[in-house]
């Protein structure tokens, strides 16, 4: 070949060498960098639901999710959370030459090493506050401000506001920390064959060793909620009730932890039969759309609106009959306030005319209609396959008990 040819050959490798290199630049730049913050809350989700995994099948989970990380990463960001079990390194003695008080360092016992913990399982046992020594126990899901409501995100006033807040919300997440780990805990304790009895006393003696429950600062909020079926809330076994769980059951279990008066009270449904899953479903999606709508000065007859929306647009077949899905009319949720389970506005499931409907005011005559800023509500999601009302019990025993926080007693 001639010289020619042979810088046309090279051009042409050249240029598919560039071509390789912008497809790979174009591969990459579509990956996602997550924040530390990000980072941390991934790897604590993947974590709770495979607490067996390490570093490297945590750091391959992260990469299916398209995310970009390294595994010296994740490992840095486990070991200073508490995800990963390390020994500290222990410090070199000072040798007699280095320095003029080096006797005084010699004299001194080294420091021992430390274990950072990570949570056991099958059955939890190192309370919340141990895995995470520095309090910064994971934030959740965070949804921004949108609307007229935007600029409280880049308002100096506003992020400061906020900042006052973190203590009170810090607790909050102490509290759903323990209720999360005590939510995996009860699947795996809430079995058919079980007296519900049993299940309750074993998933309430373990909040009580993950909250290091002490009377009043912290502890359970209110007796655990266990209603199976038809029964739509409140109940709960007393001594020597022999209610056995079984494998048809639907049960909506409601489990309330405080820590320093700040309340967490969530439920959810535990059910073993496939058949309940569109009705899982419904009261999932129904949930998110709710949480999709609040905001501030927001209409709860509006979120309600939402809810019943998504909720009523399922159908549920059982035994070869479809029953359509509707939303409970006059059971609520409700606002939570500093050491009170029910204060405050109620939270409808159905679309109301203004901003209090009848039903709201019946439950709750001190109801406001809107949500405001600092408030804390919590929404109720119940689905019924009949007339979508609920109807107080008249004949079992008394099963819980709440004091009126206006009596003063």
């Amino acid at each position: 070949r001639n010289a020619k040819g042979q810088r046309r050959d090279r051009y042409i490798h050249n240029t598919n060498t560039l071509m390789v290199g912008a497809s790979s630049f174009a591969i990459s730049s579509i990956s996602y960098q997550p924040t530390a913050e990000e980072l941390l809350q991934a790897v604590r989700e993947i974590k709770l639901d495979h607490a067996e995994f390490g570093v490297k099948r945590i750091c391959a989970t992260l990469k299916d999710k398209g995310w970009t990380v390294s595994e010296n990463r994740v490992k840095k960001t486990m070991q200073e959370h508490g995800l990963l079990e390390t020994a500290a390194p222990v410090p070199m003695a000072v040798e007699a030459s280095s320095a003029p008080d080096a006797t005084k360092d010699q004299e001194q016992p080294a420091k021992k090493a430390t274990l950072v913990k990570e949570q056991t399982w099958p059955e939890p046992t190192v309370p919340p506050m141990d895995l995470f020594p520095k309090g910064d126990f994971p934030k959740g899901q965070i949804c921004e401000y949108i609307g007229m409501n935007a600029y409280r995100s880049s308002s100096a006033e506003m992020r400061e506001s906020d900042r006052q807040m973190s203590s009170i919300l810090n607790e909050h997440r102490e509290a759903a920390e323990v209720h999360r780990t005590a939510r995996k805990y009860l699947r795996t304790i809430a079995q058919p064959g079980e007296l519900m009895i049993d299940i309750v006393e074993k998933l309430e003696d373990k909040v009580r060793e993950l909250v290091r429950a002490h009377f009043p600062e912290r502890g359970i909020a209110f007796p655990t909620g266990c209603s199976i079926n038809h029964v739509a809330a409140h109940w709960t076994p007393n001594a020597g009730d022999k209610t056995v769980l079984k494998r048809d059951d639907v049960v909506k279990f409601d489990i309330g932890i405080h820590v320093n008066g700040r309340i967490i009270d969530s439920a959810f449904t535990h059910y073993f039969n496939p058949r309940y899953d569109p009705l899982a479903l419904a009261v999932r999606e129904a949930t998110n759309a709710g949480i999709r709508e609040a905001g501030i000065d927001v209409r709860l007859g509006d979120v309600g609106a939402a809810i019943q929306e998504v909720m009523e647009s399922y159908e549920v077949e059982l035994d070869g009959k479809v029953y359509p899905v509707k939303a409970i009319r006059n059971l609520c949720g409700h606002s939570v306030g500093h050491y009170r389970i029910h204060y405050g506005k109620s939270v409808p499931s159905v679309k109301t005319a203004d901003q209090v409907s009848s039903v709201v005011q019946h439950l709750s005559p001190a109801v406001a209609g809107r949500e405001r800023v600092g408030s804390h509500e919590g929404w109720r999601c119940l689905i019924s396959m009949g007339s979508g009302v609920v109807w107080a019990c008249r004949d079992v025993q008394c099963r819980e008990l709440i004091r009126a926080h206006h009596t003063g007693l």
